[in-house]
This record gives structure tokens, sequence and C-alpha cells, in this order.
């Protein structure tokens, strides 16, 4: 594997909505650093993690490639999607760090905008380290 399948595999996971399809990109004891502070380690807990997207409709998924040394790449990536419950929007909200923008109570659930960068390390024909920086925002309508 090298940058440019995991992030083929990583949009097709993130826009299926499909935790198991995401944790199959990852060696056995691979780790996903969701954030500089919080790591995911081993299929359960990237599973765990991912499941989160099942809270997300209409996701869109593009990126670049912006370097490519075989057993380590950095990718670009810009993902868009529709929060499809309140459990989802209060968990961006606490994730952000920027707490919940303005609504009023009946208000339709906003959709996301994100972006950001993805640094990964292969192993094995399959991810072993990936590490994401990235910020998120509702989108301006």
């Amino acid at each position: 594997m090298d940058i440019h399948r995991f992030m083929s595999g990583y949009k097709a996971a993130w826009e299926a909505r499909d935790p198991a399809q995401f944790a199959a990109l990852f060696t056995e004891d691979g780790r996903y650093h969701n954030s500089p502070f919080q790591v995911q380690t081993g299929h359960v807990e990237l599973r765990a993690y991912w499941s989160r997207v099942q809270l997300q409709e209409d996701v869109q998924v593009s990126w670049e490639v912006l370097a490519d040394q075989g057993v380590v790449g950095l990718a670009h990536w810009h993902v868009s999607y529709q929060v499809a419950s309140e459990e989802l929007f209060q968990i961006w909200a606490r994730s952000t760090g920027t707490g919940l923008p303005p609504r009023q109570p009946g208000d339709p659930l906003p959709r996301m905008v994100l972006d950001g960068v993805l640094q990964a390390r292969f192993s094995r024909g399959l991810c072993a380290e990936a590490r994401i920086w990235w910020h998120s925002m509702p989108q301006p309508t």
C-alpha cells in the first residue's frame, strides 16, 4: 500500500460510512491519531471510532497527494457531509472546542465542512500509522 491507495480506501470507507472497511486499511496493531492527543489502536478501536461516521449523510471526500515516499505519504483532504443527528452535532462541538454555533429550536442540522492533512506510514502492505490534523465548521449558507 502507498498513500494513493490508502487515500482511495479512506475516501471509499468514509463515503460508504463503513467502520470495517476503514479498519481494514490498517495493520492489526495500526494506529490512527484523529488529533494530536488522541489515538485509536487496533481494529476494534478503529471500528469503534469510525462508527461515528454512520451519523453522517451525503458524505463527499476529495483528496490530493502532497508527498509520496513509498512507505510514508502525505495528503490534503476535504470532506463535507450532512449532520444526520443531534448526537453527532454535539460530538462535533465538543471535539473542535469551538462550541455550538447559534441555532434556534427546530433549525435544521447543518452541513459540515472539514479540511485537513493526513500523514501515513505503511508496513506489510497496510497502514501502520496515520495522523490527521484538521479543522471543521458548518458550511456557510
